[in-house]
C-alpha cells in the first residue's frame, strides 16, 4: 500500500495531498530515511512523522484502503512508548505556556500608537 494513502487512512492528514506534501517535505520518514509518497508500506515498518510541533514514532500494525473512524484508524499503528511520553510532555508544556498575544485586544488606540512612536524615537 502507498505510504501517502496509509497516512490518510490512519488519519494523520486530512487529505492525501497533505500527506504527499509532508512526505516530499521530509516530515515523514520510513525506517529512518526519506522516501517518496508512492513508497510501499508494510506491517512492521517504522515511521517518524512530524506534524507541526508534535513528533510521532510508530510501528505499522495493519493496512487499510479506506479511511474509517478514528477508533478504527488507531488500530492501524502502535506508537512507541518514548514517542508517546515525549508527545504528551510537549502538549503539556504548550498547554501551560502563556500565549504572548493573549492580552492584546484589537487594534492599538491613538494613545498606544503615540506611545509606540515615542519608544521608536519618532515625534
Amino acid at each position: 500500500m502507498r505510504l501517502d494513502k496509509w497516512l490518510w487512512a490512519a488519519r494523520f492528514f486530512r487529505t492525501r495531498g497533505l500527506a504527499q506534501a509532508a512526505i516530499e517535505g521530509g516530515r515523514v520518514k520510513l525506517d529512518g530515511e526519506r522516501v517518496k509518497p508512492a513508497r510501499e508500506v508494510r506491517p512492521g515498518a517504522r515511521l517518524q512523522i512530524a506534524i507541526g510541533e508534535l513528533a510521532w514514532e510508530l510501528v505499522v500494525v495493519a493496512l487499510s484502503e479506506r479511511r474509517g473512524p478514528a477508533s478504527v484508524a488507531r488500530l492501524l499503528y502502535d506508537e512507541t512508548e518514548a514517542s508517546r511520553v515525549a508527545r504528551e510532555a510537549a502538549q503539556e508544556v504548550r498547554r501551560l505556556a502563556v500565549e504572548p498575544a493573549r492580552e492584546l485586544k484589537g487594534r492599538p488606540t491613538k494613545r498606544d500608537r503615540r506611545a509606540l512612536d515615542r519608544l521608536r524615537g519618532g515625534d
